[in-house]
């Protein structure tokens, strides 16, 4: 999208639609399994507290990190190889900022059923699990927040995953919103605007969720709004 904008050319080489194809699959996937891994440690830091340091040890975050590439790895090739059984017509012009798989799948001359029913079967695996896993853990966090008798304690253990699940719903809920969307509607100007909310706002705001809980970060913000200057 930058080059597209900076380069004022928004043609894009058959092999690099293929290979942006393979890494939104690959990313966007791999974001979702992340996600469903943080909120497991939320879970064991709010739960088992004592016992955090024995189930979340180092192996286990980075084989939990490769097992998750992995996995979005393993998604991603199948779409991509059914991706080049197809024959593409003479129109070629995609209505989006991005090859997106389901945009490239309807250029296709040939028959796309194989292609459409692997896409939901991927998305319903690979989108459903990690998501009720989500679910799970956040349910369990609540429950234990809700047990705790003290105001502080509970803001204390709310804190920990905050920022978290404040990205947990800015990623879903931009998601949901792109096909309940698509599902109403069938302009490619809302389907490509909406997709920029999912695509590009989560990643975006990120860094700034996440480091919001550093001290240095909120005094160097509250100077900002200020408008005093910072010692920072």
């Amino acid at each position: 999208m930058l080059v597209n904008i900076q380069a004022q050319d928004q043609s894009i080489t058959y092999t690099g639609c293929l290979s942006q194809v393979s890494f939104v699959l690959i990313f966007g996937g791999l974001e979702n399994c992340l996600l469903a891994v943080m909120a497991y440690d939320r879970y064991v830091a709010i739960c088992h507290p004592l016992r955090y340091t024995v189930i979340m040890h180092a192996r286990r975050c980075v084989l939990l990190v490769l097992l998750s590439l992995l996995v979005t790895t393993v998604n991603a090739l199948p779409h991509s190889l059914m991706i080049l059984r197809l024959s593409l017509c003479t129109d070629l012009e995609i209505p989006h900022f991005f090859c997106e798989l389901a945009q490239v799948i309807k250029l296709s001359c040939s028959e796309t059923r194989i292609n459409y029913l692997l896409m939901y079967l991927g998305t319903s695996l690979f989108a459903g699990v990690p998501f009720s896993g989500v679910i799970f853990c956040f349910t369990q966090i609540v429950s234990s927040i809700l047990r705790i008798p003290s105001i502080r304690g509970q803001y204390k253990a709310f804190s920990t995953c905050g920022s978290h699940l404040s990205v947990v719903c800015l990623f879903y809920g931009t998601g949901l919103g792109v096909y309940m969307s698509s599902a109403v509607s069938d302009s490619s100007v809302k389907n490509a605007v909406a997709s920029v909310k999912y695509i590009v706002v989560p990643q975006m705001l990120n860094p700034f969720i996440y480091s919001s809980r550093n001290k240095e970060m909120k005094e160097s913000l509250r100077h900002l709004i200020s408008g005093t200057p910072s010692l920072l």
